[in-house]
């Protein structure tokens, strides 16, 4: 039997300038910590990379991630969503 979409977690990638240092991961992850559906969190401060993990059926828009993101003093360079795993 096979669940719909919705039924499983959503991950999204975000891209960020300026990501640099640990302080700097905790501003990113304290705006994210904030929205809701933010079930998870993974900071790669080598990569410059975000990578968030949301509740089933809930969702991140792009729009979403640009706001978090610059309210944390940064820049989102690229968004996109993960497949989902088999």
């Amino acid at each position: 039997m096979l669940l719909p979409a919705a039924a499983f977690a959503t991950q999204y990638q975000l891209k960020v300038d300026g990501l640099a240092c640990p302080f700097c991961a905790y501003g990113i992850e304290k705006q994210l910590t904030r929205t809701d559906g933010v079930k998870e969190i993974e900071i790669d401060i080598n990569a410059g990379t975000v990578t968030v993990t949301m509740a089933e059926g809930a969702r991140l828009s792009r729009e979403q991630a640009k706001r978090i993101v610059e309210d944390a003093g940064f820049t989102l360079r690229n968004f996109a969503e993960l497949p989902a795993a088999d």
